[in-house]
């Protein structure tokens, strides 16, 4: 069994600085620029920390020479950072003349959350929980990188702040190699990517946050899609469909409705009548689940579906295709007896790590897991029941303690109706986001009376577990479009071999092994006849495509063609037939390597 504790960002070292770092900054800047600043809120995060305030001047990043040089000051000065404790009433004084802090402050208190303040030194305070390094002379190496507009709490219809984005390492060599880093993940953008190869599209007449996906990146998703029903189904799920919209009710039913109200779309009127578009595709599920009385004997029930859902996201939270409004889910909720919910979490799991390793990713480098618990003490936020969330918070540790892969725990990040294993990854970036999830519900079963008659032909309660395996599509796009920097292994690619004709007399040729990849099933790329080959290679290599076949003379009088790859490699001369081998060998067993 394995005991891999996986360290926690907020607890790490790095984070203190960061956070340390970024008062450093508000500090400068209230010192350079007294009475002009309202701070509003800080951000710590994996690539640094970012600062939101509201500035009654004109700022630009040409201002960052100045508040780098006040900030190696205050470090200089190597100014004690103290924590205090506070009163509600203490901190209303305090921050009176700043309406961002009152708001926070007043949140707080309302949470019964304690406030706590921290000095540096005997110039500056702020509003804050910490942690903290014990002085200023504890930031090694730091850098302001760019500033940008957001909305307070992400919210367009509050006023815009301008954001400022910073880092800071524990010493030089580490800011240098993130710099390094910063530019590659600069290319590797897939809003980037996906424009220049293609991929997808967003329009403001559609919507923000509404992809759209054009023939290639349609490919490319199609392929994944593909290839994650056909496993699930090989390892005993139903796959179904559900409609992308359901009567309001159904959703009072679950729950839902009052602890997601805010990020769900309107509801809609219809013969008076509610209806919603869905949010979530559980509660669809239950309902098929209940069509027809269940045994013991069909349990575990594996029910699969890649759901369209839709949820209203906050303008300034949307990013590219990682945070949308309109996305498509691999998700299943297993519907087990709960004496079986332990393997099928372990299940679920096996399904994760098979599909990360197909697509490169190594536990502990490129993954881990976040065990997220319930909070026993409010019982508005989760479901009031502390044996059946004991239980079902041992049944996921132990599973997260049975496998090579690090575990951090959180607490207060479960979801409502039981604790969950969030599978956290980095992007090209280093921030971390989850990409996949497997949750124990213990409450669902309740709302929606499902039973089944067990071995002693009595009716039992089951459990469910929900999981995604490659979680929303649309971001794992984006991730992989990232990873791969749009060199998709050939299996996904939208086209899989480029044909290349040297001249026009080859067009002929060229059509008959055309014809004959795609009797094969091979994707392929017919490029333009009247262009030179330097041309066609390059056009080739622009669109990331993993075989070029090259056709001349020679080739037409060996009924051959010659391969080169999009590395540069050649691989030289070959006959279809060997060239259909290597391919569709590559396609089968989803090879990374070309």
């Amino acid at each position: 069994m394995s005991n891999n504790k996986r360290v926690k960002y907020e607890d790490s070292d790095l984070y203190k600085i960061r956070h340390s770092c970024e008062h450093v900054y508000a500090q400068a800047i209230s010192e350079l620029y007294p009475g002009k600043i309202k701070l509003a809120v800080a951000h710590i995060d994996e690539m640094g920390f970012s600062n939101d305030a509201k500035w009654d001047i004109e700022f630009s990043d040409k201002e960052f020479e100045k508040i780098e040089k006040k900030m190696q000051e205050i470090i200089d000065k190597d100014l004690p950072i103290v924590k205090k404790e506070i009163s509600i009433d203490e901190a209303r004084e305090m921050f009176k003349d700043n309406p961002f802090k009152l708001e926070w402050i007043e949140q707080w208190a309302a949470e019964g959350k304690p406030l706590s303040i921290y000095w540096t030194g005997d110039e500056y305070v702020d509003f804050c929980k910490g942690p903290h390094v014990e002085s200023t002379g504890a930031i090694k190496a730091f850098k302001l990188m760019s500033n940008s507009g957001a909305y307070w709490r992400g919210d367009d219809s509050n006023e815009m702040l301008n954001r400022v984005y910073g880092t800071a390492f524990r010493n030089a060599k580490e800011l240098r190699v993130h710099l390094k880093m910063m530019v590659e993940a600069k290319k590797r953008d897939h809003r980037k990517i996906g424009k220049d190869q293609d991929f997808f599209i967003f329009s403001d007449l559609v919507g923000k946050g509404l992809p759209l996906w054009t023939e290639r990146g349609a490919t490319l998703r199609r392929e994944l899609e593909r290839f994650i029903v056909d496993e699930e189904i090989r390892r005993g799920y139903k796959h179904v469909y559900t409609p992308d919209i359901a009567k309001l009710d159904l959703y009072r039913t679950s729950g839902h409705y009052p602890y997601y109200k805010d990020s769900m779309y309107a509801p809609i009127k219809i013969d008076d009548e509610e209806f919603m578009l869905r949010p979530m595709t559980c509660p669809h599920h239950f309902e098929l689940f209940k069509s027809l009385p269940r045994s013991y004997k069909e349990l575990p029930m594996r029910i699969a579906e890649l759901a369209k859902l839709y949820r209203y996201e906050q303008s300034g939270e949307l990013s590219g295709l990682i945070r949308v409004r309109s996305f498509c889910l691999a998700d299943a909720h297993i519907v087990s007896p709960k004496s079986k919910a332990e393997a099928e979490v372990n299940g679920a799991l096996d399904l994760i790590e098979c599909v990360c390793g197909i697509f490169g990713l190594k536990p502990n480098e490129d993954y881990w897991y976040r065990l997220s618990l319930g909070d026993r003490s409010d019982d508005k936020k989760y479901y009031k029941d502390d044996a059946a969330w004991d239980y079902a918070e041992e049944v996921l540790r132990k599973a997260c303690a049975s496998r090579e892969v690090e575990t951090v725990e959180e607490e207060d990040e479960a979801a409502f109706y039981g604790p969950k294993i969030d599978i956290q990854m980095k992007n090209v970036n280093g921030k971390e986001d989850s990409a996949f999830t497997v949750q124990y519900d213990f409450v669902m079963p309740k709302r929606f009376n499902l039973n089944f008659t067990n071995e002693s032909g009595k009716d039992e309660e089951p459990v469910v577990v929900h999981r995604s395996s490659v979680g929303a599509i649309e971001r794992v796009m984006g991730f992989l479009i990232e990873r791969y920097s749009g060199n998709f292994p050939v299996w996904m690619h939208p086209e899989q071999v480029a044909i290349l004709p040297v001249s026009e007399k080859h067009a002929e040729y060229a059509a008959t092994v055309v014809e004959k990849l795609r009797e094969e099933g091979v994707r392929v790329f017919e490029s333009e006849v009247d262009q030179t080959v330097g041309n066609k290679i390059r056009k080739a290599q622009e669109m990331k495509i993993p075989y070029m076949l090259i056709l001349g003379d020679q080739e037409v009088e060996n009924n051959s063609v010659s391969v080169r790859l999009r590395t540069g490699d050649q691989l030289g001369e070959m006959s279809i037939e060997d060239l259909l081998v290597r391919v569709k060998e590559k396609i089968k067993s989803k090879s990374l390597d070309l």
